[in-house]
Parts: structure tokens; C-alpha cells; sequence
């Protein structure tokens, strides 16, 4: 069985929750300042006030928290000119407000990582992988050729880099 908080221990943990400060919530739940200090230390040493206030504070955190199927359908509502930012425009007959879609500069970065999180089939980004994995490729193959302990070392390096100009159709120092 749950022991129920007082309406007093409740607004104290309340108060704490929202403010962090002990003897500053145990005062606006209607302690006394002189024994705030001490009631508020006793307070959160108590199991019922101690698992009342991590409750909240985990119904909280999930409510504020975006989880990833949230913002990408943030994203998406912005790359489609659904979500409006609100504008305050001043003139001489006075201030107004009004509401815009996102600029399109702002419309192509939603996109942008959206295209991040689901890249598809896209040609690019499948051509910058490969090159990736092949400067990979190269970068090894030197690092094991440099390593190699032998007099012909260079001739060895020269070589390899005559055949990687072969294969990938242009000299390897990127001309």
C-alpha cells in the first residue's frame, strides 16, 4: 500500500520539482523558514516524497523529450511549408504580427537531414561512400607497403601507385 502524501508534503515536492531548491520549496509549502532547512533535508529522504518526485520527474522528461520519429516529422512538416513562424513587423500605425511558412533556405536544410537520416537509393551519396572506402582501401595498402622493412621499399610504393593510377584511371596524388 502507497502512503499518500500530506497536501503540505505534496506542494513541497511540487515546488521542488520545480524550482531544484530544498529550503526554498519547503517555505512556499508553507513550512516555517527557521525549520525549513531541516524539514526539506527530512523530506527528501522520505520513500514516498523520494518516488512521488521521480515519478513527475520521469512523466516530465518524457513529455519534453523529442524522440526520433517526432523530429523527423517536425522536419518533414517544415520542408512541406506546414509549420509557420510567427513575425512581428513594426510600422508607424503601430506593431503587428503574422504567420509565414519557413523560408526556403530553411525548407532545403529540413530536407537535407531528413535525406541524412533515409538515404535511399541516392547516386550521390552512394558515390561518396565508395570513394570513402577506397581512400580507405589506398590509405592501408600504403601504411602496410611503408611498413614493409625491405631495401626496395620505394620502388615497391612506386609500383603500387602505378597500379592504383591504373585502376582508378588517373595518378593517385589527386591531379
Amino acid at each position: 500500500m502507497k502512503r499518500k502524501l500530506t497536501p503540505k508534503q505534496q506542494r513541497f515536492a511540487d515546488e521542488y520539482i520545480e524550482s531544484g531548491k530544498k529550503e526554498e520549496s519547503a517555505i512556499k509549502a508553507g513550512y516555517k523558514s527557521r525549520s525549513a532547512h531541516s524539514i526539506a533535508t527530512e523530506n527528501l529522504q522520505k520513500p514516498a516524497i523520494k518516488s512521488y518526485i521521480d515519478e513527475r520527474m520521469a512523466e516530465i522528461a518524457s513529455k519534453r523529450i523529442m524522440d526520433a520519429t517526432e523530429a523527423v516529422e517536425l522536419l518533414t512538416s517544415i520542408a512541406r511549408g506546414e509549420e509557420k513562424e510567427t513575425v512581428i513587423s513594426s510600422t508607424p500605425e503601430g506593431v503587428y504580427e503574422s504567420q509565414k511558412e519557413a523560408d526556403l533556405k530553411t525548407r532545403i536544410s529540413a530536407v537535407k537531414e531528413i535525406l541524412k537520416r533515409y538515404p535511399g537509393d541516392d547516386k550521390l551519396v552512394k558515390a561518396q561512400i565508395r570513394k570513402a572506402e577506397a581512400d580507405a582501401d589506398i590509405a592501408e595498402a600504403k601504411a602496410s607497403i611503408m611498413n614493409a622493412s625491405t631495401d626496395s621499399t620505394e620502388a615497391k610504393v612506386s609500383e603500387y601507385l602505378d597500379k592504383l593510377d591504373d585502376v582508378l584511371g588517373g595518378d593517385s596524388d589527386g591531379n
